[in-house]
């Protein structure tokens, strides 16, 4: 017997077999995939369909303009002499190896919520990496605005992932710590 039966890990993606039922964080991998389609694809029909900083209104609430970030978040580091796309590059291959382990000692089942939580993040920023590697910056066009204020940064899928992943990591935490006080 190997060792992965003894342990009762199977090699489908981290997934246990009939000696131990359960799904590692692994299970939730496809979410990560659906992430980085989901943006390559968007990002890939709004160049080829919009002219560099045209913008079309879609929404009362919301603008769709093309733009590029060669920096970070908030365009952090945009003006940099593009030294910043490899440490952005290394920090999104750094996030996702940590990920990946995270996700390999978590259960599929028990941890749904953070599970998902890393599983957008990851997509998020390996969708952002592609277009760092590939083109050297980020594509970003999704504009919210009220009324007469915009907010100040066009973003894209892959930063919504990674924003709605990192609020869900907090309620995760946020439930984790009230279910451990309940239980004391």
């Amino acid at each position: 017997m190997t060792a992965a039966h003894q342990h009762g890990t199977g090699v489908a993606g981290g997934l246990r077999d009939a000696a131990g039922p359960e799904p590692t964080g692994w299970l939730w991998l496809p979410v990560t995939v659906v992430v980085i389609a989901l943006d390559q694809l968007v990002k890939l029909w709004i160049v080829s369909h919009l002219a560099l900083h045209t913008t079309v209104r879609v929404l009362p609430v919301l603008d769709v303009t093309l733009t590029y970030n060669r920096g970070a978040a908030f365009s952090f580091l945009a003006g940099a002499s593009g030294w910043q796309k490899w440490l952005f590059a290394g920090l999104a291959v750094a996030v996702g190896a940590g990920i990946l382990f995270w996700l390999r000692s978590l259960s599929g089942r028990r941890q749904r919520l953070l599970c998902l939580s890393l599983t957008l993040i990851m997509g998020g920023a390996i969708g952002n990496l592609i277009d760092r590697l590939r083109i050297g910056h980020v594509i970003d066009f999704i504009l919210a605005h009220w009324h007469g204020t915009y907010f100040p940064w066009a973003f894209n899928v892959a930063d919504s992932a990674i924003t709605v992943g990192a609020a869900l990591l907090l309620i995760d935490a946020l439930l984790e710590t009230r279910s451990k006080k309940e239980t004391v």
